[in-house]
C-alpha cells in the first residue's frame, strides 16, 4: 500500500508515462475507441478502490496541492497557441456554423439535466460536460473544479462524455458521402474548394528543447502563483473560480505574444493534463454505475437536439454539410478528431478543424461556468 507522498506521485506518473507510451507507439485500435485520458482515469481510479494508495492525510494534502497548482499552470500553457484572429478570418458561413453549435449545446444543455430531474451535484457536472462539449477535457476539469463536482461524480460524466462523443464522431463520419445530397437541401452555396483559403500550417512538431521545457514550465507555475496570491485577497468569488479565469485571461493574453510561437506548450500542458485525470481518478470512490446509463440518455438527447438545430440553422442560412459537421465536432470532440472529420472531406482543409477546436479552449471554461451556475441555482 502507498503511503506516502512521494510514492503516490511516482506511482500516477509512471501510469501516465506508461499508459501516453503505449498510445503513441503501438497505436492500437483500442485507443481510436478509449481515449487515453479514460484509461488513465480508470486505471487510477481502480488503484484507488483496491486500497492501493492510503487515505491518510499525507496523500490528501498532496492531492490537493497538485491540484490547486496544476489546474491554472494547465489553462495558461493551453491558451497559449490560440490564434484569434486567424479565427475571425475562418469566413462568415464558418463562424455563423460555430455559434450555431454554441447556441444548440447551450440550449441543449439547459433543458435536459432539469427534464430528468438530476439532482444538484449531477446538474453541475452537467456543467463540466458543457465545459468538455465546448472545449475540451482541460475546460471540463476546471469547471468541475470551480463547481465542486466530487471525484466520483467526474468519473460518471467523463464516461458520458466518451461514450456519447464517440458514437457522435462515427455519425459524422458516416454521413460525409452524403455532403452532395445534403447540399442540395439546404441550397448550400459554399463549396469545399472555398475553404481551401483557409489551409495554413497549424502548430509545429519541432521537438520541445530542453531550455524551453523549463521555460515553460516556469511561466507556468509563475502564472499559478500569481492567481492564487490574487485569490487570497477576492472573497466575491470563490478561489478555483477565479483561479480558472485568471488563469484563462493571461492564456489569452499570452497567445498575443511571442510565446505563441514557440513550440512545445501545449504537449507541456497536456502532460499536466494527464496528470490531473490520474489525481482526480485515485481519489474516486464509485460504489454503483447504474446511474450512468440515465446521464447517457441525458448526453444523447442534447445531442439529438443540436443535431436538429444545426439542420435547421443550416436550412435557414445555406450552410454545407462540411462547416455544420466541423464545427459541431470542434466542440463536442475537439482538437483531437475536427481536423480528422476535416481530412475527411479535404486534406487541405484540416487548419479549419483545428482552428475552431482551439477556439474552445477559450469558450469552453466560460460557457461551462455558466451553464453550470444557472442550473445549479434553477435545481437549488
Amino acid at each position: 500500500m502507498v503511503s506516502s507522498s512521494l510514492a503516490y506521485l511516482c506511482t500516477l506518473a509512471l501510469l501516465v508515462t506508461v499508459l501516453y507510451l503505449l498510445e503513441k507507439h503501438t497505436q492500437h485500435k483500442i485507443f481510436s475507441y478509449i481515449p487515453v485520458v479514460v484509461m488513465i482515469y480508470a486505471f487510477s481510479m481502480l488503484f484507488g478502490t483496491l486500497g492501493m494508495f492510503e487515505r491518510n492525510e499525507e496523500i490528501e494534502q498532496t492531492s490537493t496541492l497538485l491540484k490547486t497548482n496544476l489546474l491554472p499552470a494547465m489553462l495558461f500553457l493551453m491558451l497559449l497557441q490560440v490564434d484569434i484572429m486567424r479565427f475571425f478570418q475562418l469566413g462568415k458561413k464558418l463562424f455563423i456554423a460555430f455559434l450555431l453549435a454554441l447556441f444548440s449545446l447551450t440550449i441543449g444543455f439547459l433543458t435536459f439535466p432539469l427534464l430528468f430531474g438530476l439532482e444538484d451535484k449531477m446538474v453541475g457536472a452537467f456543467g463540466a460536460l458543457c465545459g468538455s462539449w465546448m472545449g475540451g477535457t482541460a475546460n471540463m476539469i476546471a469547471v468541475a473544479s470551480a463547481l465542486g463536482v466530487s471525484d466520483e461524480v467526474f468519473g460518471y460524466i467523463l464516461l458520458v462524455d466518451t461514450i456519447n462523443y464517440t458514437w457522435w464522431f462515427m455519425l459524422l463520419l458516416f454521413v460525409v458521402p452524403l455532403a452532395h445530397l445534403f447540399n442540395t437541401f439546404t441550397k448550400a452555396q459554399t463549396d469545399i474548394s472555398s475553404h481551401e483559403s483557409m489551409a495554413c500550417a497549424v502548430g509545429c512538431s519541432c521537438t520541445i528543447g530542453v531550455k524551453r521545457y523549463w521555460l515553460f514550465l516556469i511561466l507556468a507555475f509563475t502564472v499559478s502563483f500569481v492567481v492564487q496570491f490574487l485569490s487570497w485577497h477576492v472573497s466575491f468569488i470563490s478561489s478555483t473560480t477565479l483561479h480558472v479565469v485568471l488563469a484563462t485571461f493571461l492564456g489569452i493574453l499570452g497567445s498575443f505574444t511571442r510565446l505563441k510561437s514557440y513550440a512545445g506548450s501545449s504537449e507541456v500542458a497536456t502532460s499536466m493534463l494527464y496528470l490531473l485525470i490520474a489525481i482526480i481518478g485515485s481519489r474516486a470512490v464509485f460504489e454503483s454505475f447504474d446511474a450512468v446509463w440515465l446521464y447517457v440518455v441525458v448526453g444523447f438527447c442534447i445531442l439529438v437536439l443540436h443535431a436538429m438545430i444545426m439542420v435547421l440553422g443550416a436550412k435557414i442560412f445555406k450552410l454545407d454539410l462540411f462547416s455544420i459537421s466541423v464545427a459541431s465536432l470542434a466542440n463536442i470532440g475537439g482538437v483531437a478528431s475536427a481536423p480528422v472529420l476535416a481530412a475527411a472531406y479535404d486534406k487541405s482543409l484540416v487548419a479549419v478543424g483545428v482552428l475552431m477546436a482551439v477556439m474552445g479552449y477559450i469558450i469552453g471554461t466560460f460557457m461551462g461556468l455558466l451553464v453550470g451556475n444557472i442550473l445549479i441555482r434553477l435545481v437549488g
